[in-house]
């Protein structure tokens, strides 16, 4: 499976995998959350035996729509729902929100929604759109991630690049409701606009600055010790 997606969406772009359903104009949550195949529900069940003896402390999450188990986790683990991926995203923005891209990685395991926010930045001359990444996992191998990103999510590996490079992220573990820790995200992420309106001032201001030739050289006997 090219990228490993099983499922997606794509807006106005064909994502160089060429999978996924490509449409014209960015979707709601609703709409976006059947175009990424998305529209479907993890249940817990618990774990037995062969003999029929349960498994105490743990449970199966396992795919309502094709009963694929897409793994073991904890009986305290929470489910965070697709759907409640998508509402999360909303509230977070506000009113309005479109999605760019969103779909299912490693079959169903992990999941990715990609808005794009209403603000668009000239950095350096170029322009740089900003997206928010909602990423979740339904097999317990990792927290709820949540980051500002200029990267277009379209398969695992820009996912990763988006999350690895992102200079503001925010992560809830799935022991605790994420719609609790709302206020909490947005305090952490939506003060990124402010950073991406003073970026371009801050580097202008970088390049004004001339370093001598002492100065280099005690840069690089910095980096050559301790990079």
């Amino acid at each position: 499976m090219a990228a490993n997606v099983e499922s997606m969406f794509s807006t106005r772009e064909k994502p160089w995998h060429g999978l996924g359903t490509i449409v014209s104009n960015a979707p709601t949550s609703v709409e976006a959350l059947e175009l990424a195949g998305l529209d479907w529900r993890v249940i817990q069940k618990e774990i037995c035996t062969s003999d029929g003896l349960v498994i105490n402390g743990y449970c199966a999450n396992v795919r309502d729509c094709d009963k694929k188990i897409l793994g073991i986790v904890s009986n305290r683990y929470k489910v965070v729902q697709n759907v409640d991926a998508f509402a999360f995203t909303d509230d977070l923005l506000g009113e309005g929100v479109r999605y760019e891209t969103a779909g299912s990685l490693q079959e169903g395991r992990k999941i990715w929604l990609l808005a794009k926010l209403p603000n668009e930045y000239i950095i350096m001359g170029e322009q740089i759109t900003p997206y928010l990444v909602f990423c979740n996992s339904h097999d317990g191998s990792g927290a709820v991630r949540v980051a500002m990103t200029p990267v277009r999510v379209v398969c695992s590996n820009t996912l990763n690049l988006a999350l690895n490079t992102a200079k503001r992220s925010w992560a809830a573990k799935h022991t605790v409701n994420i719609t609790d820790k709302l206020c909490e995200a947005k305090e952490t992420l939506l003060f990124a606009e402010n950073y991406m309106s003073e970026l371009d001032s801050e580097i202008q201001n970088l390049e004004r600055i001339k370093l001598n030739d002492r100065k280099v050289k005690v840069y690089q006997y910095i980096n050559s010790d301790f990079g």
